[in-house]
């Protein structure tokens, strides 16, 4: 390669715009995005790719380059199988790799690149003062070195590229930051003015089937798993999913929510993932989605059975990779999101009608909890009314009202279709006609309303199970189907959302044992 003057690519227009970009943590894609390509225009490459470092593993948040495949981008590196990648790390100076260094233990993409021995490979950690963030890696199917000009061009972009990374991180923490003070004032507001909890009173209730779900709702808010819970419009899901959240490790991090029917086909995908910049006519600008929004919390797909058919599939490449690429683009983000799907619908009718993918719902249905209609725990529609009415007096100084016995038996008799929702909307248009005392609820003539089908309650354990025991249960589970295969697209590591050697590790940790196909 010819050689190519170092100072003048301090004095590139193209650096100095990222330099500006950097500063803002919405971009930082477009940062890593740009910088590979420019790069390419004096550090010759095949693959450039920028990973990022979480805990000891490094995984691929953008690449570029003609080798820039699927496979690459999906790509994990634990840095104890890297000596020299940690070496590099540990002392922040960029690292050329020599004909003698490639080996499993050196090369970055080995198993998953085919290289010849000695080709151009580089390493240029991310750093900024003591931080590790990560590194960019070049290489390129010839057997040249990259010389020492190359090398200092390259770390000048890789600062530019850390700094981006850590404003978007600690953009992160501020808005986490915000976020927990934003729910602490919350809570602080509800316990001094009484701000109406369902929460709470779900965790009060006296029904059986309603207790059952609170408790299987806490026992799995210690894990990551997804959730999903059924019942009819106005039951709770979304509450149940903020008890979940709220009692999880993630409980400081975002709780969002997207309402998968109440948008049109086409922008779906653009809310989930989020667009860049003239991805499609009237986005003017490129715009975060709620995988990244809700990155190192918990994501809500409300009302899921709707999700258009091609938004099924790429949810279903986040739950398997834990990635995706916004609309418009061709970079890989990365994320840590828990989810929690709910739905009226019943899913396995929809998946018999072509409606709704039996993969996703697999990925979905990991741990079902089943929301039992209001109608089937009428013990519970009294001191639902009653806490709303009090706390209904407390914020507005309005009141007080008292339920008389006739129009208590009137709320427990009625079939509420609207549930919850029902009884409450029905409170708050009596308490406006009524400024105190006794409440006249005005309520429909008859019980009988026609109401679509609620999906069938899956069937819940006798007994509430370790966790241990459920995950286990589970990778057994995926290794029955996969045959025992670890490894590959279609390998149980990769169904998981896990490097094979996190796989094996947890599998002996377990006492799961190699199916015969795979030994």
């Amino acid at each position: 390669m010819g050689a190519v003057s170092t100072q003048a690519s301090f004095a590139d227009p193209e650096l100095r715009t990222l330099v500006a970009l950097a500063t803002d943590a919405a971009h930082v894609d477009e940062v890593l995005s740009r910088a590979l390509e420019r790069l390419n225009d004096v550090i010759r490459y095949d693959l450039a790719a920028v990973l990022e470092l979480t805990g000891e593993e490094l995984h691929v948040r953008c690449a570029r380059g003609r080798l820039a495949s699927h496979k690459v981008r999906a790509h994990r590196i634990a840095l104890a199988d890297f000596p020299i990648l940690r070496e590099a790390l540990a002392s922040g100076r960029p690292t050329v790799l020599t004909e003698k260094d490639h080996s499993h233990s050196a090369d970055p993409y080995h198993g998953v690149l085919d290289l010849p021995d000695g080709h151009s490979c580089m390493v240029v950690p991310l750093c900024v003062r003591d931080r590790k963030l990560g590194a960019i890696t070049f290489d390129r199917t010839l057997c040249v070195p990259y010389d020492d000009e190359v090398v200092q061009i390259a770390n000048v972009y890789a600062q530019v590229v850390a700094l981006a990374m850590l404003a978007a991180e600690r953009a992160d923490d501020l808005d986490r930051e915000k976020r927990r003070l934003e729910e602490q004032n919350r809570l602080l507001e509800a316990e001094v003015t009484g701000v109406f909890d369902p929460a709470r009173l779900m965790e009060r209730s006296r029904n059986p089937a309603m207790r059952r779900a609170v408790e299987l709702a806490l026992h799995v808010a210690r894990s990551d798993v997804p959730v999903l819970l059924s019942g009819e419009t106005g039951t709770g899901k979304e509450v149940l999913a903020r008890l979940i959240h709220a009692r999880s490790a993630r409980a400081s991090h975002p709780f969002v929510k997207l309402n998968c029917a109440a948008l049109p086909e086409g922008v779906v995908e653009s809310e989930l993932f989020g667009h860049t910049k003239g991805a499609f006519s009237g986005a003017d600008a490129s715009r975060p989605g709620r995988f990244a929004i809700a990155n190192g919390g918990t994501l809500l797909l409300d009302e899921v059975g709707d999700l258009a058919p091609q938004a099924q599939a790429k949810l279903l490449r986040v739950l398997q990779e834990g990635s995706y690429e916004p609309v418009g683009s061709d970079y890989t983000v990365k994320v840590d999101v828990r989810i929690i799907a709910a739905t009226h619908v019943d899913l396995q009718r929809a998946i018999a009608e072509g409606r709704f993918r039996d993969d996703l719902y697999y990925r979905l249905n990991v741990f079902p909890i089943a929301i039992p209609p209001l109608r089937e725990r009428r013990e519970d529609v009294v001191t639902i009314a009653e806490e709303y009415l009090e706390n209904l007096r407390r914020r507005t100084g309005r009141g007080p009202w008292q339920l008389t016995a006739a129009t208590r038996g009137a709320l427990e008799r009625h079939d509420w279709p609207g549930n919850v929702r029902e009884l409450v909307n029905c409170l708050e248009r009596a308490a406006i006609l009524c400024p105190s005392g006794d409440l006249a609820v005005d309520l429909p003539a008859g019980s009988t309303v026609t109401r679509a089908a609620a999906p069938e309650r899956a069937s819940e354990p006798a007994e509430l199970r370790p966790l241990a025991e459920v995950e286990r249960a589970y990778i057994a589970e995926v290794l029955q189907r996969t045959r025992g295969k670890v490894y590959g697209p279609d390998g149980a590591a990769r169904i998981l959302g896990l490097a094979p050697s996190t796989l094996q590790n947890r599998m002996k940790k377990l006492g799961i044992k190699r199916l015969e196909s795979e030994a």
